[in-house]
């Protein structure tokens, strides 16, 4: 159990302790986190998001280096930014920290069961979030966006917001050198020269079929039934 606030980490405690669980470790700061999951290899850590040394990079590295260690965020944020970065992290779950604390233990049984631990409100947020880029997808002309992987997507969403190689390293937890990687094989696979070309690319208005183009499909005729020939 990792936050920075001895009072709320002690209270936790408690309530897991209170439901059979057995709390092995407890630190207050990201780097405490990795070193205590690296010595004591838990079933579930829990992390604060905002602690100092950073919850989500620590997540990052938990998840790296014990795959079997289910990681879940506890926090006070609400925001995308951190919800997506922890979810990308390899977070199982995120929970806040004004749920009803005798929830937390039932929560955690159903993500070491294989479920994900979510609020109600922020699952609609993550099905928008999917179904947002489901669309940004299909704009790219030719179908060309369905060859890249996830994450040259998610590179190449921050980098057409504005961000720089590095504010993107930061934002994905990766290296400025992974992103310059992810960022030439979405030029060599979108066949466009440059990184302006790409973004010119992806504010391209969405084109339409012409009337040669659309399918042509039979006259209306009488529908045929299930047991007709």
């Amino acid at each position: 159990m990792a936050d920075d606030h001895p009072t709320l980490r002690a209270s936790v405690c408690r309530a897991l302790e209170g439901h059979g669980f057995e709390v092995c470790a407890e630190a207050a700061t990201g780097g405490d986190s990795v070193a205590a999951a690296e010595r004591e290899r838990p079933d579930v850590c829990v992390l604060d998001v905002r602690m100092p040394g950073g919850g989500i990079a620590a997540a990052a590295e938990i998840a790296t280096l014990l795959p079997e260690t289910v990681v879940v965020m506890l926090t006070v944020s609400e925001s995308d930014d951190d919800l997506f970065a922890a979810l990308r992290a390899g977070a199982r779950g995120y929970l806040l920290k004004d749920m009803d604390p005798a929830r937390l233990p039932l929560a955690l049984e159903g993500v070491l069961a294989g479920e994900a631990a979510l609020p109600r409100a922020l699952v609609a947020r993550v099905l928008d979030e999917f179904r947002a880029r489901r669309r940004r997808r299909r704009l790219l002309p030719g179908g060309r966006g369905d060859t890249l992987t996830d994450r040259e997507w998610e590179t190449l969403e921050l980098l057409a917001g504005g961000l720089s190689t590095a504010e993107t390293a930061e934002r994905m937890l990766v290296t400025p050198v992974t992103v310059r990687r992810h960022a030439a094989s979405i030029l060599k696979k979108l066949d466009v020269p440059d990184r302006r070309c790409l973004l010119g690319l992806l504010h391209e208005p969405e084109r339409h079929p012409t009337e040669e183009e659309r399918p042509a499909y039979p006259s209306a005729g009488r529908a045929r039934t299930s047991d007709e020939p």
